[in-house]
């Protein structure tokens, strides 16, 4: 009887750690919500989390962090689209970092698909690109004035040259 008892308390923890396992982490359902309002309200689907993409941009705030100096990355050269914020003096939730993307979405003129003006507003049409489904995102709180980087990496990448985000 006791050893009838063990495997149904091993087959439900084991099941209960599954199950956590496939849940996510607070600060990646923070990420996904804050990009999927915006999403929704131009009218593209959600993104989904992507444990590839979060270890990846994981990596490369700590890497800039630590060796770095905490600077911007370069995003350039990567396989995926990206968007990057660096906050100095508080700590940056990740709906801080989504909505100061989001914010740029004043400078986008749909009818010509260009930004007004000289403002930028790549961040914000990476964050609706509707050809993107996959989303990770990392944060490293830097000693440098107490400052948070932000990395968000997206797949497919976004800002594809005479497409429009949605």
């Amino acid at each position: 009887m006791a050893n009838f008892f063990f495997l149904v308390l091993f087959t439900a923890l084991i099941s209960l750690t599954h199950i956590s396992a496939q849940r996510t982490a607070p600060s990646a359902q923070e990420f996904l919500d804050a990009h999927n309002k915006a999403r929704a309200e131009v009218g593209v689907g959600p993104l989904t989390w992507s444990p590839t993409l979060a270890k990846e941009t994981s990596l490369l705030v700590r890497y800039q962090r630590d060796k770095q100096n905490c600077s911007f990355a370069n995003l350039t050269s990567g396989k995926y689209g990206g968007n990057q914020f660096w906050a100095s003096g508080m700590n940056v939730t990740p709906r801080m970092a989504v909505d100061n993307w989001v914010a740029e979405k004043k400078f986008y003129n749909y009818a010509n698909n260009s930004c007004v003006g000289s403002d930028k507003c790549g961040v914000y049409t990476q964050v609706v690109w509707k050809k993107s489904m996959e989303l990770g995102c990392g944060q490293a709180t830097c000693s440098k004035e107490a400052a948070t980087l932000t990395i968000c990496f997206y797949n497919p990448p976004g800002n594809v040259i005479g497409e429009k985000p949605y």
